[in-house]
């Protein structure tokens, strides 16, 4: 049984769409909203993600006792809508901004991330500009800017550890957050493809690209039965990563996230993702492989 909804299952199929034929329109002036993968191919891919996701659910927060609504309002003046997890401890051990997948609302991983603050941490998770409940066309080079921001935000707000969580579209995001150079002290990176540029997309958004040289605060997660992003897509960063000092989890059961089709595998692989995050004995012990 699949745990939770394939949400990601189109990515695949939207990346293979934005391949570099014919002609790109000339790029209006500098803006966030531009195109930076095809003026129509782009639009059009996130618009059938953003269809895929489905319609939010603004009540989703009131059924977890921890969880609270929140709003940031961009450079450009867009409003993103989001969810704050409050720590269940009281000593809290951190912060995580949660970049989920491209086919993923912030209330439909509520549930999920609740784990992470039942460990300590204080969680973060916002629809995508254009998704759900939030404002603005559906951009790449927007969404970049848009985590920058709310991760500058969190750290303004907040002391202790500062984390990120990028799942699969989530994870291009992020390496490119980390690559403009924001601060960080942990990140998880699960079933996230190498590059972007052999779709179209420029080179400078590749998440390979972005890895830094000093690569041990991060774990890097992937998986032998991952449809939506094989293992060759990852690869060559997941390799990367692994000489740069990263944590590599890469295990021949797990799918795609929140896709695993036996409980006890995503449990694991989502608690493995929890200690790492949270600092345990168990998340620290985890060795390149």
């Amino acid at each position: 049984m699949t745990i939770g909804k394939p949400f990601n299952r189109p990515l695949l199929a939207a990346f293979l769409l934005m391949t570099p034929h014919g002609n790109v329109m000339a790029a209006e002036p500098d803006t966030l909203e531009e195109t930076v993968c095809g003026a129509l191919k782009e639009p059009f891919v996130f618009w059938t993600w953003s269809r895929l996701a489905g319609k939010p659910d603004p009540a989703a927060a009131k059924r977890i006792p921890n969880a609270e609504a929140l709003e940031h309002k961009t450079q450009d003046g867009r409003l993103l809508r989001g969810y704050r997890l409050k720590s269940l401890l009281a000593e809290t051990r951190g912060t995580v901004l949660v970049a989920q997948g491209n086919a993923m609302l912030a209330d439909q991983v509520l549930p999920e991330l609740a784990l992470l603050a039942q460990a300590g941490l204080e969680v973060y998770v916002f629809d995508y500009r254009g998704y759900g409940q939030s404002e603005g066309r559906r951009r790449l080079k927007a969404m970049v800017s848009d985590y920058r921001e709310l991760a500058e935000r969190i750290r303004a707000a907040s002391a202790g550890p500062h984390h990120l969580y990028g799942i699969s579209f989530g994870g291009i995001v992020l390496l490119n957050v980390v690559g403009s150079g924001i601060a960080f002290d942990r990140a998880v990176i699960d079933s996230t493809p190498a590059r972007l540029s052999s779709f179209g997309c420029p080179e400078r958004y590749d998440p390979i690209v972005n890895l830094p040289q000093d690569a041990r605060r991060f774990l890097f997660v992937a998986g032998g039965r991952d449809s939506v992003v094989p293992l060759r897509m990852s690869q060559a960063l997941i390799d990367l990563a692994r000489a740069r000092g990263g944590r590599i989890e890469l295990q021949p059961d797990y799918a795609h996230p929140f896709m695993d089709t036996d409980y006890a595998i995503h449990r694991a692989r989502f608690e493995r993702i929890r200690d790492f995050l949270a600092g345990s004995e168990r998340g620290d012990a985890l060795k390149s492989q």
